[in-house]
């Protein structure tokens, strides 16, 4: 697909997708007006721009699902997967769009850029969609996304707080005292954002793997200040490096993907050396937090469903929940062997930053929370199937942890519920109801008008009836229901009255699953103690 980030905007539009505000709008408004919206907005008329912002481009499920051309939300994952498996390394070009207009030195401005304030808390104009690239000596090109906090016209922050690969580049340069150069690419078709959202194995090109979900290589070009490449098709891109300062300077708040507002970040400072950008450039808001969230659970799903295939699970069904924030919870059903329950639960806390994982059997509906709390209400038994690993990696985001110095990553801990039937259970205690006569009886007729044909109701018959039914169950016991529907040309009040008298008579048993047998056959079932 060699959809560009204009064409997919085009699409939103043509689809009803994407509403233009042609009248004069400040920007301090908005992210407000942006989360307030069910449609993607873009801004032609901010003023004191001369810029258009988009925002809200994949905000939704359904927008996700048309920025990866696909028909349906877990065929994400199968492209991503796709890609992952097929990677189609970059090409590069020799120029782009993007170096329609260069600004360099002293005439970088990023207050030109139309970069909105988001939350009430913020520490300042935030940059969010910024595919960034950075080059380690030993471990070649590392492709993420960042956001960089707007101090001056020249100098941002840059959030890497969490540990990634990313940071391990930046902490190497500046071991070394030397800058780290970095792209940052605005206005990207989301099929980049998400490739540089995966988190590949350091060495892994993303754009590689952003190509395979493409089907076509992502085209690169060359910067002009600095040896690194950005992606071709961009709207802006700024050359930048991260200053050997060390995690020393403060940035944020920020409204983070955890719906929560963020607190003071300490992180190094970033120096912008070029600015380049097309004559009609898009500027690009990412919106927080659900904008975050549509193209990232696929990247949760594919590694948890890695996780377990290493670990020989056979998976059914995955969600990674919405309440998690598509980062930190996720529900597993399996179809179980013995013992799989606890190995799940250990293979899929193994994945990136996942607190909390619930490991379900196949029967449970894991997008059904109902379902998933029955199941850890009638399965669970806490000292046996409640597992707490401490001392993980966590995500600084989480707001549970301790406050840390700046530079020091947190650990915390990871829960694990199986919430499977364990071994040894006996089956009938999970089988569920099942309402007699489901399969023939249906409210839309009897409220349609039909009636049942009355059975026949002589008590003489009795005898007769209770002859019947220890015929029935001598060698074939039944439960009352069978026996109901085999007598069904009597009427219930009869089958009832004979069994009554054989159970007056104790002629009547019942089997260990509850099923009615005659008394002192093989059949019977045994108190315990007695078996």
């Amino acid at each position: 697909m060699k959809e560009s980030f204009r064409g997919f905007l085009d699409r939103l539009s043509a689809q009803g997708e994407l509403v233009d505000i042609d009248q004069p709008v400040d920007i301090r408004h908005v992210a407000t007006l942006v989360d307030q919206s069910d449609k993607a907005l873009r801004f032609n008329k901010l003023i004191g721009y001369d810029m258009p912002l988009v925002s809200g481009i994949i905000r939704s499920r359904e927008r996700a699902m048309m920025s990866m051309d696909c028909a349906n939300y877990p065929e994400i994952e199968t492209k991503l997967q796709r890609g992952i498996d097929q990677p189609i390394p970059p090409r590069y070009v020799d120029t782009s769009p993007t170096k329609e207009v260069i600004r360099t030195g002293s005439d970088v401005d990023l207050f030109d850029l139309p970069i909105p304030m988001s939350s009430i808390y913020d520490g300042g104009p935030m940059i969010t969609a910024g595919i960034v690239m950075a080059r380690d000596p030993e471990y070649g090109i590392n492709t993420g996304i960042y956001r960089f906090m707007v101090k001056e016209k020249a100098l941002t922050g840059i959030d890497i707080v969490t540990p990634n690969n990313m940071r391990l580049f930046a902490q190497r340069a500046f071991a070394q005292g030397k800058p780290c150069p970095i792209s940052i690419s605005i206005g990207n078709h989301p099929m980049e954002i998400m490739g540089a959202g995966y988190r590949a194995p350091i060495g892994v090109d993303e754009m590689a793997i952003a190509g395979g979900i493409r089907g076509v290589p992502v085209e690169l070009a060359k910067c002009e200040t600095i040896d690194m490449p950005y992606i071709a098709d961009s709207e802006i891109v700024l050359e930048a490096e991260i200053l050997p300062t060390g995690w020393t300077q403060p940035e944020g708040r920020f409204g983070e993907f955890t719906a929560l507002m963020g607190g003071l970040h300490w992180n190094p400072n970033v120096r912008i050396k070029a600015v380049m950008y097309r004559r009609d450039a898009v500027y690009y808001a990412l919106h927080m937090p659900w904008e975050n969230t549509w193209l990232a659970a696929p990247t949760r799903y594919q590694a948890i469903r890695r996780a377990l295939r290493t670990a020989g699970v056979q998976v059914k069904d995955i969600n990674v929940t919405l309440g998690g924030r598509a980062f930190w919870h996720a529900v597993i059903s399996i179809r179980k062997q013995a013992g799989e329950g606890k190995n799940a639960l250990l293979a899929a806390l193994s994945v990136m930053d996942l607190k909390h994982v619930v490991v379900v059997d196949e029967d449970i509906d894991v997008f059904n929370g109902e379902e998933v709390e029955w199941a850890i209400a009638t399965r669970v038994q806490g000292d046996r199937d409640v597992i707490i690993i401490p001392g993980a990696r966590a995500k600084p985001l989480d707001p549970s942890l301790p406050v840390m110095p700046p530079g020091i990553v947190p650990t915390g801990a990871k829960v694990g519920i199986d919430a499977t039937i364990s071994e040894g259970i006996p089956h009938e205690r999970y089988e569920r109801i099942s309402y007699a006569y489901a399969d023939s009886a249906k409210i839309a007729d009897y409220l349609g008008g039909k009636a049942d044909k009355a059975g026949l109701l002589d008590r003489n018959k009795l005898d007769d009836v209770a002859a019947a039914i220890l015929k029935l169950i001598a060698d074939e016991p039944l439960y009352y229901q069978d026996l109901a529907k085999r007598l069904g040309t009597f009427g219930f009040q009869i089958v009832a009255r004979a069994l009554g008298d054989l159970h007056a008579q104790q002629k009547l048993w019942q089997t260990a699953d509850g099923k009615l047998c005659v008394r002192g056959s093989r059949f019977d079932a045994k108190p315990p103690g007695q078996r």
